[in-house]
């Protein structure tokens, strides 16, 4: 029999393996795009084969590879593990302090690209997994390691590849996306991705505006109006006010209080403008690309439709193209198992009230809640610097998102089948 005291200290005994692993997967780059993790595909199931733990790997995409395993029985419930192995690229290598592929350990932090973002919670799904196996933890349901290669690309193949092929199944899924210390996500606003490419005559630029028509001037004034979904009054369900609130609460205290209100309204953000061809002719075609997430209470089919009429209005030459991520807003509620596991686990591990908050962005999390499974995330993570340089995370959280991970899948097993699991 297996208790929690038993299972916590296993990890704090092999602690320094979960750091190794980290710090080769952090070693390793798998930046997308351009996407290909080869190399990282082969040193996971390499890791894990060795521990004889069997694997499948699955390249939906050229050099993009799923890797799927498991452990424990295969009748009772499922539960998910699933990490991405992929990372946003490191940019300008000169505003690094450090390599971003070292791995290295200084001042108490795990130093790297993807150490937020998420190598270091992938490390800690792999590292409880092995460690399962390996002293045999009794499982009463199936544990399924589940890694995908292009989730910062917008994941067609990955998660969403995997349940439509019905290569995964669950009864709950843990996503190790970074997050708050106490505060797993199990709730995410909606994403709505368009580009929107505006017409224009071109012409000689001495002659402009007498001659020719600006689609550079047009699409500033489309921006203008598309910017205005912000102050889009929107109305959520009455089953996620308490949610809402306490989502809002918890930016307050975690000393973001200039984004309150930003669960209830649309974000927009202007990413990109390309327009023209030189500065001395009449721009002929502008293309800007557009990321809105949205609250609960609107749909993206619903936001397409007003930006559409908004723009109508402006008699200028547009069309409009969705890409990217998609998804209105979604979330599990708390009192699932799954939630349950890890929200107790996170109190117990760290020894202070954890409970689940919104996220205002998105993630893979949204493919599993469309196949009904109840999906959180939770990860270690220092915040400010995912997508930036000097990514780093406290070794610290890595070991108790080990501990968590660890205690959690036993826990959730325990739960859903009724407290049968020796599990004390």
């Amino acid at each position: 029999m297996f208790d929690k005291r038993k299972l916590s200290n296993l990890v704090e005994e092999n602690q320094a393996e979960l750091l190794d692993l980290t710090a080769k997967l952090l070693q390793i780059p798998s930046e997308n795009p351009l996407g290909d993790t080869t190399e990282i595909t082969k040193f996971i199931v390499g890791y894990l084969e060795k521990n004889q733990i069997p694997v499948k790997t699955y390249e939906p995409d050229p050099k993009r590879f799923n890797i799927l395993a498991s452990i424990g029985p295969e009748n009772g419930k499922t539960l998910i593990y699933c990490g991405h192995s992929d990372t946003v690229p490191v940019g300008d290598l000169e505003k690094w302090d450090f390599s971003p592929f070292s791995g290295e350990i200084k001042e108490g932090y795990m130093l790297g690209r993807g150490a937020s973002d998420m190598k270091a919670g992938l490390a800690g799904l792999i590292f409880s997994m092995v460690l399962l196996k390996r002293y045999e933890v009794p499982l009463a349901g199936k544990l399924v390691l589940a890694i995908v290669p292009d989730e910062e690309s917008g994941g067609d193949f990955g998660v969403p590849w995997l349940l439509d092929q019905g290569l995964v199944k669950g009864d709950g899924c843990l996503i190790a996306e970074p997050s708050s210390e106490l505060n797993p996500t199990i709730g995410q606003k909606g994403s709505c991705w368009f580009k929107l490419t505006v017409n224009g005559i071109p012409g000689h630029g001495s002659l402009s505006p007498f001659l020719g028509r600006s689609a550079i001037f047009d699409a500033v004034k489309a921006i203008e109006k598309i910017c205005q979904v912000t102050n889009w009054e929107i109305t959520p369900p009455d089953d996620l006010i308490e949610l809402l609130n306490v989502s809002n609460r918890y930016l307050e205290l975690n000393e973001r209080s200039e984004t309150r209100g930003v669960f209830e309204k649309i974000t927009c953000n202007i990413g990109t403008i390309h327009g023209g061809t030189s500065a001395n002719v009449v721009a002929d075609k502008c293309v800007v690309a557009i990321d809105c997430r949205l609250p609960f209470g609107i749909t993206n089919e619903e936001v397409m439709t007003r930006v559409r009429q908004m723009l109508d209005q402006l008699d200028i030459d547009y069309q409009i193209e969705s890409f990217g991520f998609k998804s209105s807003a979604n979330f599990t509620p708390a009192e699932d198992p799954i939630c349950q596991a890890i929200v107790e686990n996170i109190t117990e591990v760290l020894d202070e009230t954890a409970y689940g908050v919104l996220q205002w962005a998105c993630s893979d999390a949204r493919h599993f809640r469309e196949h009904q499974i109840p999906v959180l995330q939770y990860g270690p993570a220092e915040l400010e610097t995912i997508h930036g340089f000097n990514e780093k995370v406290k070794i610290e959280q890595i070991i108790n998102c080990g501990k968590v991970y660890t205690l959690a899948a036993v826990d959730y097993f325990n739960k859903v089948n009724g407290g049968k699991n020796e599990f004390n």
